[in-house]
């Protein structure tokens, strides 16, 4: 089991601001050292990745993946920062106000799952301009993906013999930073993990008509396996979504 600071769990409580506090919190900053690993192949992707945990897993297109580091206060509310920020769908009224709640809940999650989930069941991969690393600063994270050991029934029914399978969540990118190819560099260390772990099934879902990251995920060879009943989608706020899987030989 992960040991985590224990002022990130005070932190995902947020302190909203009273007169004569300041509306935005100060982090403290907890600097590591990354390399930048290039590669040319998953074979060589996986090696490296396996040889040194620090090094990127995947460095394509100008960015550079690796796990989140676990001992780092500042990225992990970074990350969920920009996963809050790419999830939450703006109110009307008291938006500010109801995105620090998202915001916390999302962090909540993370550490959660951090505290709880063995290394090889659940990864949190980040992303960031290739050699940034070395900065040291949680600020260069501007895109994050969740992947988790499942045993769903509802997707091992379509592989017969397979009794586990990772799935794909989480996947968020920063506003500037997107249409870039972060997005599909995040996607292919999925691969990587599911490599490493000696998994050979992937899995996520995505709405029915979001025709942008249905393309993304077909792009990095998922195809459609299911979609939810035609009378989910008369449920109030209830989107209809779609199965999606790959596997990895």
């Amino acid at each position: 089991m992960a040991h985590l600071p224990q002022s990130l769990y005070s932190a995902a409580r947020p302190e909203f601001p009273y007169p004569g506090k300041s509306s935005q919190p100060k982090w403290s900053r907890f600097p590591g050292i990354v390399r930048c690993a290039s590669t040319e192949s998953l074979t060589s992707l996986t090696q490296n990745a396996a040889e040194l945990e620090l090094k990127y897993m995947v460095s394509q297109h100008g960015w550079g993946v690796r796990r989140l580091r676990r001992d780092d206060e500042e990225e992990i509310r970074r990350v969920s920062l920009v996963q809050a920020e790419a999830f939450h769908i703006p109110l009307a009224l008291f938006n500010d106000f109801f995105f620090l709640f998202f915001q916390a809940e999302v962090l909540s999650g993370l550490l959660y799952k951090l505290k709880n989930s063995p290394p090889d069941r659940y990864a949190c991969l980040v992303a960031e301009k290739a050699g940034e690393a070395d900065t040291s600063s949680s600020s260069s994270v501007v895109g994050v993906v969740d992947i988790t050991v499942q045993t769903e029934n509802s997707v091992l029914r379509h592989f017969p013999g397979e009794e586990e399978y990772l799935y794909v969540s989480g996947l968020a990118v920063s506003k500037a930073q997107r249409r870039k190819k972060m997005a599909s560099t995040l996607l292919k260390a999925c691969d990587v993990i599911c490599y490493l772990w000696g998994f050979k099934l992937l899995a996520l879902r995505a709405y029915e008509d979001d025709a942008a990251a249905r393309n993304l995920y077909s792009n990095a060879g998922y195809s459609v396996v299911e979609s939810d009943p035609p009378w989910t989608s008369t449920w109030i706020g209830r989107k209809r979504r779609v199965l999606m899987t790959k596997r990895i030989s």
